[in-house]
C-alpha cells in the first residue's frame, strides 16, 4: 500500500462487532457492508494445525466453552460452536476484493497463517500486525510480506528492529498518537496506523493528527465522518 496523504484508510477491528459477534464472516462482511477498507482479524491454530478466526485462547467469552482452542481439533471446534469460528481460508474467500489485516496473538500460528495465504492467492490483499516475536515469524515465511508492527510505547522502535522487520506501518495504541508522532513517523517513511478508537471525538482527532489507518468496532461511524471530509 503506498503513502495516502490525506486519506485514512477505515478498518474494521475483528470485523464490525457492535453488529455481528467478533471474528466471524457475518461480523467480516457487515464491515465491508459498512464500508471498510480492510477488515482485522486475529488468527491462531486449532489442536490439528488449522488457522481460525478467534482473539482469545479459549472459546469461553465468545462461545461459552471454557475450551481452550489449542486442545481442539478443526471438527470438535466446528460442533461446538456450530460452525461459528470460521476458517482463514473461509474469511479469505468472503472477502475476495477487500484487504485483510490478520493479527497473530501467538507467533505459533504464522507459517500455518501466511501458508493459507499463499495458498489461496491472497498474499497481496492481505498484511499482518502483531508483537514483534510473531511478525519475524512473517517475515522469515514471507520476505515481501506487508507489516504492520503493532508498538505500544512513545519510544520509537530500536533501528536494528525496524530493519529486520521492514514493516510499512507503526501501528500505535491510539491515545499515544499526537501530530508529532505522525511527522516523526512519516519522516521515517512509515505510514501510521492506530486502534482501536470508537467515539467520534477520538476519531476526528486522529484525523487531524495525518495519521493514515484507523482500525476501530464503530466502523460505520469513521466511514461515516470520513465522507464528510
Amino acid at each position: 500500500m503506498t503513502a495516502l496523504g490525506p486519506v485514512c484508510v477505515p478498518v474494521g477491528h475483528r470485523g464490525d462487532p457492535y453488529a455481528c459477534r467478533e471474528n466471524t464472516l457475518a461480523s467480516v462482511r457487515s464491515a465491508v457492508r459498512a464500508g471498510a477498507c480492510a477488515v482485522e482479524i486475529d488468527v491462531r491454530l486449532t489442536r490439528d494445525g488449522v488457522p481460525v478466526l478467534l482473539h482469545d485462547a479459549t472459546l469461553k467469552r465468545l462461545w461459552g466453552h471454557d475450551r481452550p482452542l489449542a486442545a481442539l481439533t478443526a471438527d470438535e471446534l466446528r460442533r461446538l460452536t456450530d460452525g461459528g469460528v470460521p476458517t482463514l481460508r473461509s474469511a479469505l474467500a468472503a472477502v475476495d476484493s477487500t484487504r485483510l489485516l490478520i493479527d497473530l496473538p501467538d507467533a505459533s500460528a504464522v507459517p500455518a497463517a501466511v501458508a493459507e495465504v499463499r495458498e489461496s492467492g491472497a498474499a497481496d490483499r492481505v498484511y499482518y500486525c502483531g508483537e514483534p516475536a510473531a511478525l519475524h515469524a512473517v517475515r522469515r515465511a514471507d520476505p515481501a510480506a506487508e507489516i504492520a508492527l503493532t508498538w505500544t510505547t512513545l519510544a520509537p522502535p530500536r533501528p536494528t528492529l525496524l530493519a529486520a522487520l521492514r514493516p510499512r506501518w507503526l501501528n500505535h495504541r491510539f491515545g499515544l498518537v499526537s501530530p508529532e508522532l505522525v511527522e516523526r513517523n512519516h519522516a521515517d517513511g512509515l505510514l501510521v496506523s492506530v486502534w482501536t478508537p470508537d467515539t467520534r471525538r477520538s476519531m476526528s482527532r486522529l484525523l487531524r493528527a495525518g495519521v493514515d489507518s484507523i482500525t476501530t468496532n464503530r466502523v460505520g461511524t469513521l466511514c461515516a465522518l470520513l465522507s464528510r471530509r
